[in-house]
């Protein structure tokens, strides 16, 4: 088992650069694009640095973080912004935590 964080994907405005971890290369292309352009969008509006990360119980995380002298990066508006994206995108992240915590931590799923 992990020990720490997994990161599924994140983005820099500072660097100009999407990131996406590999190891979940089994998600479908469409989840894929949706990821990246969630990330890119959120980082070009807000500035600094967006991860999703998975914690080591399978909850899917948004990690924010900023330069120190980033005059620019809307640390109100990033809190703002997930809480917008966690409404909006609520399948989308619930279907990430499932399908972490059954391939990833091998967690058995009773079905409804």
């Amino acid at each position: 088992m992990y020990q720490e964080n997994i990161v599924l994907c994140g983005a820099s405005s500072y660097e100009e650069k999407y990131y996406f971890n590999e190891d979940f290369s089994a998600l479908p292309s469409s989840i894929k694009e949706e990821l990246k352009i969630l990330c890119v969008l959120f980082v070009s509006e807000i500035g600094g640095v967006l991860t999703l990360e998975f914690e080591e119980d399978g909850t899917l995380c948004f990690q924010v973080a900023s330069q120190e002298n980033d005059y620019f990066f809307d640390d109100i508006g990033s809190g703002l912004k997930i809480k917008e994206i966690q409404k909006d995108k609520k399948e989308l992240l619930t279907s990430l935590e499932l399908f972490y915590k059954i391939f990833f931590l091998n967690e058995e799923i009773e079905h409804a």
